[in-house]
Parts: C-alpha cells; sequence; structure tokens
C-alpha cells in the first residue's frame, strides 16, 4: 500500500489565507495582504490627477479662491498647497506622509507620493502608497494683468524741488536704495524737476512720504480722486495722489534770510552758505563761523531762496589768506563751526588776471587755502541781487565776494575715482550734459563731506586701480574703509554653461 504525503501544516500561529490558502499571521479578515487590496482599495475616490496655476509675471501659485501665495520648488508651502486641493477626498483616510517625487523644472508636472491607512474589512487597517500628479497651467493673476493694463497703480507720490540743480534728488536716491524703500514701487518716473513714485495700495505710499519727510525738509499734502464705486457691496475704488516739496535750498547755496529769522538763529548775517542738506538745513556764516539748522517748519514760516544758481560760480585765485584765531563773539550769538577755520583772504578772478582788481572777502575755509589755489565763489559787488531781503539791506553789510569751496582738477578726480553708486532703475525723459555735470557735482560732494557720506552705500569699483599718492594734488578721496564690497549673485546655483557648482 502507498501512503499519500500529508500537507503541510501551517506554522505555528499562523492560519490559512480564506482566499488563496497561503499561510499568514491572523488577522481580523483571515486575508493576506494581496487578496485585501485585491477586494479594497482605499485610495478610490481620491483624484490621482490635478492642476495648479503659477503666473509667469510674479512667480506665485493660486491657492483658491483668490489668493496668490510666493511657494518654491518642493518646499513645504507648495506641498501644501496641493494638499488642500484633495483635502476633501483625504477625510476619509489617514494620511501617514506625503512628498515630492523630482521632476524637471520645466516639465510643468509636480508628483506627489502619498501614503494613507484605512480601516478595512473587521477592522483590519490597510495601508497604501500611490502617487498624485499635477499639471502646472499658467495664469496671471490680477495684479500682473493690471501691470500689462497699464492701469495698475492705486497711489502715487510726487517728488519736487524748484531748483535748476538734481542734488538733492541724487542723495535721496541713495538713501531710498539704502533703506530698500524702492522695493514697493511699481514704477518711478524721472521729470525734468523731480520723480514720481508709482505704488499698488496707499500704504505702501504714505511710508515712503513719512520717510522723506524724516529724511529731507519738505511739506505734504495729498488728494484722492474716485475710481469706481460698487453700490451692492458699498466698495469705493479711489486712487490717492501725494504731492511732496522739497525746500528749494541745495549745498553751496548762498542765501539771504530774513532779519527776524537772523536774529532767531543768534544774531547770526543774513547773507549765510549752506554747507549740507540733511533732515535740516545746516547754515554757516562765513564772517563769523556761526552755525545754524533749520528744519522744515521753520523754513515755511519764514522762507528764503537762493541767491545764485550754481552755473554763476567764478573763478578766483587766492593772493593772500590770513588765519582768524580768536573773533569776538557778538551778543546773543550761537554756536561756531569746529570743523571750519574763519581768515580774512585777497582774491582776484582768474578771468581777471591782466588787471590789479582784488577783493577782499572773510571765508570759512581757512583750514584747507593757501597762497595760490584756485577756489570757486560767487561775485556779489558786481551783480545785481533781486532778492527780497537782499535789496533792503545796508550795502555794507554785504560782502563784496563769498567763496564756496577750493577747486581741483576734475578729470583727474574722475580718473582716479575708484567706488561707485547703485542707481534707481527709473524712467527717464531725457539726459544731457547738464544732469552728467551735476552728477559729478555730487559725486564730489560725496568726496569732500563725510557726513553726507555716512548715509550712502559706496561700493568699490575694481575695474579702477588704486593709483599711488605720489600725484596727489591734495583733493578729497574716499578711503577703501569705507567703501562696500558689490555682490553678484549667480541666477543659476548649479553654475550653468560649465561653469563649477556654487557650494
Amino acid at each position: 500500500m502507498e501512503y499519500l504525503p500529508a500537507p503541510a501544516a501551517p506554522a505555528q500561529g499562523h492560519i490559512l489565507c480564506c482566499q488563496c490558502g497561503v499561510p499568514i499571521p491572523p488577522n481580523p479578515a483571515n486575508m493576506c495582504v494581496g487578496c485585501l487590496r485585491a477586494q479594497v482599495d482605499i485610495t478610490e475616490g481620491i483624484p490621482k490627477q490635478g492642476t495648479v496655476h503659477f503666473c509667469k509675471q510674479c512667480e506665485r501659485y493660486l491657492q483658491p479662491p483668490g489668493t496668490w501665495i510666493q511657494c518654491a520648488l518642493e518646499s513645504r508651502e507648495l506641498l501644501a498647497l496641493c494638499l488642500k486641493k484633495i483635502k476633501a477626498s483625504l477625510s476619509k483616510v489617514r494620511l501617514i506622509d506625503a512628498g515630492f517625487i523630482w521632476t524637471e523644472p520645466h516639465s510643468k508636472r509636480l508628483k506627489l507620493k502619498l501614503t494613507v491607512q484605512k480601516e478595512v474589512i473587521n477592522g483590519a487597517v490597510l495601508q497604501q502608497v500611490f502617487v498624485v500628479e499635477y499639471v502646472v497651467q499658467s495664469q496671471m493673476c490680477e495684479d500682473c494683468h493690471r501691470i500689462e493694463a497699464k492701469d495698475f497703480w492705486k497711489a502715487v507720490v510726487q517728488v519736487r524741488q524748484k531748483t535748476v540743480h538734481k542734488k538733492t534728488f541724487y542723495y535721496l536716491e541713495q538713501l531710498i536704495l539704502k533703506h530698500r524703500l524702492h522695493q514697493n514701487t511699481l514704477r518711478i518716473k524721472e521729470i525734468h524737476d523731480g520723480l514720481d513714485f508709482y505704488y499698488s495700495s496707499k500704504q505702501h505710499a504714505q511710508k515712503m512720504v513719512d520717510f522723506l519727510q524724516c529724511t529731507v525738509p519738505s511739506r505734504s499734502k495729498s488728494s484722492q480722486r474716485l475710481i469706481s464705486h460698487d453700490i451692492h457691496s458699498n466698495v469705493y475704488n479711489y486712487k490717492s495722489t501725494f504731492s511732496v516739496e522739497i525746500v528749494p535750498i541745495c549745498k553751496d547755496n548762498v542765501v539771504c534770510l530774513s532779519p527776524k529769522l537772523a536774529q532767531s538763529l543768534g544774531n547770526m548775517s543774513q547773507i549765510c552758505v549752506c554747507i549740507r542738506v540733511t533732515s535740516t538745513i545746516h547754515l554757516i556764516d562765513p564772517r563769523t563761523l556761526q552755525i545754524a539748522e533749520i528744519d522744515g517748519n521753520t523754513y515755511w514760516r519764514h522762507p528764503f531762496n537762493s541767491l545764485f544758481h550754481p552755473k554763476q560760480l567764478e573763478e578766483f585765485i587766492i593772493m593772500d589768506i590770513n588765519r582768524v584765531h580768536e573773533k569776538k563773539k557778538g551778543a546773543g550769538a550761537g554756536a561756531r563751526s569746529n570743523k571750519h577755520t574763519l581768515a580774512e583772504a585777497w582774491v582776484r578772478k582768474t578771468s581777471e588776471l591782466d588787471t590789479d582788481h582784488q577783493y577782499f572777502c572773510c571765508t570759512h575755509l581757512g583750514h584747507i587755502l593757501n597762497p595760490g589755489d584756485l577756489v570757486l565763489g560767487f561775485d556779489l559787488a558786481n551783480c545785481n541781487l533781486n532778492d527780497e531781503f537782499a535789496n533792503k539791506m545796508n550795502p555794507q553789510h554785504i560782502p563784496d565776494v563769498v567763496l564756496i569751496k577750493k577747486s581741483y582738477d576734475r578729470s583727474k578726480r574722475q580718473r582716479r575715482r575708484n567706488w561707485k553708486l547703485k542707481e534707481l532703475e527709473r524712467d527717464r525723459e531725457a539726459t544731457d550734459t547738464d544732469d552728467e555735470r551735476q552728477y559729478q557735482d555730487f559725486l564730489e560732494d560725496l568726496e569732500e563731506d563725510e557726513t553726507i557720506r555716512k548715509n550712502v552705500n559706496i561700493y568699490r569699483n575694481a575695474d579702477i586701480p588704486v593709483e599711488s599718492d605720489t600725484d596727489d594734488d591734495g583733493a578729497p578721496r574716499i578711503s577703501l574703509a569705507e567703501m562696500l564690497e558689490d555682490l553678484h549673485i549667480s541666477q543659476d546655483a548649479t553654475g550653468g554653461e560649465g561653469a563649477e557648482m556654487l557650494t
């Protein structure tokens, strides 16, 4: 008699699957994993494909219903945005893990690998991994649509100054760059007497106005125009305009103060020189070195004008100069400058060297002037002063010449200038040679005045080598310690076109 072998008994503690008979550990469904998955699909009802909208202009993703958010590829923010699109379907299962599967950045595809769990037959818990693919579709957001339609701004700040020189605007441009206030601007337009800053919201424009009033002496006024009105939701759409007027005084201007204002500033002379303009107007009396500061409110209560414009500067040569070490203070006199030296000088115009005509004047530049130096100044003796306060002054109190600054070789200063400034991106009307000359004047002012220089980011220009001081003519220069390195960051982090990878 032949005996057949008995079927293999299941291992200790195992049972046979009720579908295929494979030994398995006991579970409530009495099925193996393969048979259980064949019977039940826990991902049923969860969409395996979706759509994500992306704006190419501002590089933001749409978060329904109408919010656009900035997300980097494979970031937590983008993962949350994708999961929200299938949030309702995921409510029937428990999400265990979620992550991105790498795709080509230009493929317009986002793939999510999800791991979910769900309780199935007789309390058995089944875990499954699946992939959801999103197609990235391009859609222009409302903000970019307004920009393309050229009707996008909600507020504009119009900055104006009634002068022929743009020194104040060059200084203002550097302050805006340093404090990064240009980031919220939609557009910057340059016109002949100022700048226009356009914004998408009134709050950003108001922030710029507050900054200007703290930076330069100015006054402002605002207005608004109704664009549209929704009678159902009671929503008003306005366009706001802020007008900011900067005081018409620049550095190196000669001004004539009103008698009342001069008396309130410590009985200083009415004829003064503006040595700088920051948040206040800094004046100095060239006869006594007395200094004063005038803020915007004081100026608009007692306004005064510049007697000359920069094109009227004349070149003089120092024939003789004597430093005045002690000068008796007048009654009620204010503070004096410690950075300047009072001197009495005899000067002659370089255009009148064939004559013996000389001029006597007091100057605040005694610390840098020597016989034979060239100096720029204004001739008050041979001009018609068309000024309300100057015409009422005693002629004996009006100096013949007011010296402004020492003259250096401009071409040599430009050649050895091993630093540069950044500029705002703006729409220009038209540039001429006069604008370039005014910009060079501003650069020279930075070299000569350390106080203004502290508020400006100055970058080293590696294209111009540092010259030796053997041919130095004494012109002011900016030290390397005051310069910043201009940082350039490559847009391709993988070092495109055969470059080395950035680490």
